[in-house]
């Protein structure tokens, strides 16, 4: 059956369309913080649908939710007044900690990323945006034209003139040996010495945890540093926070607020998580800036009520349950159990992340050099074991991905780990 619906993906669909594994699977159903295959395997899930499934899987409260919304109406589009929609950009206003806040709804992060850049761009008559080297902010023509990751770059034509700054990889570059305070100033003055040799910028785009990059990140007052150099021009600041977003940092709901020292971003971004596997994005903006667009516009499908139910449902439950705070205390759990399996391996080159957002960098032991190889190899023998995890990287992809839903339990932390520490283990 699996072997029959690949040849068909492959027949139907287009080449660049990235699969996982040897031997792809299909996930047919999930409950909790598990899944299985078209062929009754059973997996935990530590990857969630690229970070999408943040609370768990088949969740009651959503379902519900869910079913509810489909028994009265699907959809109207943004023409109509839709009250899941407000009832959900009421709470996240509130929740976003930018004053006079608006939100803006669509369909996925690529949508949300779009949208900020032509705010941006419109109230700063610029379309000069600096980005910062080794990010991701989709796939959309203007996504890809400010991402700073070459294997997720299919072209170098943009309708923007991108300016990549240093400062997203704190372990490596021309600044890695220096402390903390030292790698700050240093990028602080590359960004100074950047903005004396261009045109004014529209914004500074940054994702506070780089995700596809790795889940790497710069030491915390980083881009609270950038945003003074940045507010004193006139130069905004959008947060992107598609897959930090919702308290999965566990010290944070956000990951900007890890850099809150000079108040919030501008904008901010987000999707994946909030909608739980429902396709929701959006944008978070002061109203000024929300409002800056001259003419009309719509949304067909961003806010669409059956979309704004699960998300209504989920933010309830996440809240209600402090999924934050556990994400802190069982990914600081898993974080420190996954450091004790890397110091006994050679190949582990570093564990890093926060909360439930964890990445493990692979490398040619003894050495600096990205050893692909491995990482996919740490894939396959994890599915073997039971395990989903992702992997992601700049300049080559050799860091291991894993953020399970926020749910996650102290025994299936220590399962995961434990597999994963045999996958470690077989890979030579």
């Amino acid at each position: 059956m699996t072997k029959d619906l690949l040849a068909r993906h492959r027949a139907v669909l287009p080449d660049w369309l990235a699969l996982y594994y040897d031997e792809p699977l299909e996930i047919t159903h999930g409950e909790g913080r598990h899944v299985w295959d078209a062929e009754g395997n059973r997996y935990l899930d530590f990857f969630g649908g690229i970070l999408t499934t943040m609370t768990a899987h088949a969740l009651p409260e959503i379902t519900k939710a869910v079913s509810e919304q489909a028994g009265r109406v699907l959809h109207s589009s943004t023409l109509y007044l839709n009250r899941p929609m407000v009832d959900l950009a009421e709470r996240i206003a509130q929740l976003s900690g930018i004053p006079d806040a608006r939100v803006f709804f669509t369909t996925s992060g690529t949508e949300a990323n779009d949208t900020a850049l032509l705010l941006a761009t419109a109230y700063r008559r610029s379309n000069t945006v600096l980005a910062m080297r080794n990010s991701y902010h989709g796939r959309s023509f203007s996504a890809v034209g400010i991402t700073g990751n070459r294997g997720w770059s299919p072209t170098s034509l943009s309708p923007l003139q991108t300016l990549y700054v240093h400062g997203g990889v704190r372990t490596r570059g021309p600044y890695a040996a220096f402390s903390d305070a030292e790698f700050i100033a240093a990028c602080v003055a590359d960004l100074t010495d950047l903005l004396g040799h261009t045109r004014p910028p529209a914004a500074l785009i940054a994702e506070p945890i780089q995700g596809v990059g790795g889940f790497t990140s710069p030491p915390d007052g980083l881009y609270a540093a950038f945003r003074e150099v940045l507010h004193e021009r006139g130069i905004l600041w959008i947060a992107d926070e598609v897959q930090t977003g919702w308290g999965r940092t566990g010290e944070n709901f956000w990951g900007w607020q890890a850099h809150a020292r000079s108040g919030p971003p501008d904008i901010v971004t987000f999707a994946k998580g909030i909608g739980n596997g429902m396709s929701i994005g959006g944008v978070i903006a002061r109203a000024e800036i929300m409002n800056c667009l001259d003419s009309n516009s719509i949304s067909t499908f961003g806010g669409t009520q059956i979309t704004m139910a699960a998300g209504l449902a989920n933010l309830a439950y996440l809240l209600d349950h402090d999924l934050q705070g556990n994400a802190r205390r069982v990914g600081g759990l898993l974080i420190e159990r996954l450091r004790g399996v890397a110091a006994q391996i050679p190949a582990v080159r570093e564990v890093r992340g926060r909360g439930l957002m964890i990445g493990v960098e692979l490398t040619r032991p003894g050495t600096d050099e990205a050893d692909p190889e491995a990482a996919s190899a740490v894939l396959e023998a994890a599915r073997d074991g039971g395990l989903l995890i992702g992997k992601g990287g700049g300049h080559n992809t050799s860091a291991l991905r894993i953020a399970p839903p926020l749910s996650l339990t102290v025994a299936e932390a220590e399962e995961g780990a434990a597999i994963l520490e045999d996958a470690l283990r077989s890979v030579r």
